[in-house]
């Protein structure tokens, strides 16, 4: 692996290596490993790709197109990941001919997007006909709490569970899985010792500016994809909702 230009941490995307951000990076990487199997041997397309870790997690068992608006981005993924094949395109309109890919992958993207419904139609317009759309995205019951309106700034529309499914649904697809990721024993460890709440925590670091203290620091960088778990279970409850959907 070559090492590509450096990518900011703005907030919209996460960036894996950097220990104040290891807790998000982690709870994404457990997304794509639960899907990864989904993956082998096909031709995927990773439709918001970002940084970029999540294609090349792909690239080690499937064919993948990491496409991205954001420039900086895509020369970083052609840099960093030799086996991704870096495209710089709108989701709003996929540079892809009808029926061309297996597996479209959208995996934290969805929430940033103005025109989810005219993305997912998209999505479904370039798979072939049975191949797979694979979303995760934050569930709205527990990431903006009582509000109609995202508490993250780069967010335009968050979904509960019965949202996702009826978008997905709307857009022609047939809704094969819907789990969610939860903390598990040891995390659940980490938020009885700050508080409650590992994640609310953090949040309030970020918020008061004053440096992290060093116990919290500590246990963000020591977070593993596997201290997170995937079910089924309890799924207005879980963090980030997980979909596989059918064309």
């Amino acid at each position: 692996m070559s090492s590509g230009p450096t990518l900011p941490l703005t907030g919209e995307r996460t960036v894996p290596g950097i220990a104040e951000e290891n807790y998000w990076f982690r709870r994404h990487e457990i997304a794509y490993r639960h899907l990864a199997p989904l993956c082998d041997g096909k031709t995927v397309l990773e439709a918001g790709c970002g940084e970029g870790y999540g294609a090349a997690l792909l690239a080690g068992r499937a064919t993948v197109i990491g496409l991205d608006y954001d420039e900086s981005a895509i020369e970083h993924v052609g840099g960093k990941y030799p086996d991704v094949r870096a495209v710089r395109g709108n989701l709003a309109s996929l540079p892809l001919r009808d029926g061309t890919v297996d597996v479209v992958a959208n995996l934290q993207v969805i929430e940033h997007l103005w025109d989810q419904e005219g993305f997912l139609r998209e999505c479904h317009r370039v798979l072939r006909p049975g191949g797979r759309l694979l979303v995760t995205t934050p569930n709205r019951i527990t990431f903006s709490p009582g509000r109609d309106t995202p508490l993250n700034p780069f967010h335009t529309r968050e979904l509960a569970p019965s949202e996702l499914d009826e978008l997905v649904r709307a857009a022609g697809f047939a809704t094969e899985y819907l789990g969610g990721v939860h903390h598990g024993p040891a995390l659940r460890e980490l938020d009885e010792r700050f508080g409650g709440s590992i994640i609310d925590a953090q949040v309030q670091v970020a918020v008061a500016g004053t440096g992290w203290p060093e116990d919290l620091l500590t246990a963000v960088a020591g977070v593993a994809a596997e201290d997170f778990t995937v079910t089924e279970r309890d799924l207005d409850a879980s963090l980030d909702l997980v979909l596989v959907a059918r064309a």
